[in-house]
């Protein structure tokens, strides 16, 4: 099972780590990441890996909740054909 995962916001250190380490300590493998800024803001996208994963899909997405009102920036997660199916023309 794969999801995506989208993060938004203004710029500033730490956003990468905050974000990696929270699927780090839920064993969530990265299988593939973009980031960049434009102007002021942080963009990522992320394609991961929940086979390994500890707790559910819906634990993960609270800490990610979590973290995102740490960071102050948008953490969104989507099962990977939930987001396929969204983005079909």
């Amino acid at each position: 099972m794969k999801a995506v995962i989208t993060v938004i916001g203004k710029d500033k250190t730490g956003i990468i780590f905050g974000v990696t380490s929270v699927l780090a300590e839920n064993d969530v493998n990265i299988m593939d990441i973009n980031q960049t800024i434009m102007q002021e803001f942080f963009t990522m996208i992320m394609l991961v890996d929940l086979k390994g994963m500890k707790g559910g899909f819906e634990e993960l997405k609270k800490k990610l909740e979590k973290k995102a009102e740490e960071l102050k920036v948008t953490i969104r997660i989507q099962h990977e054909d939930i987001f396929n199916c969204m983005h079909e023309v």
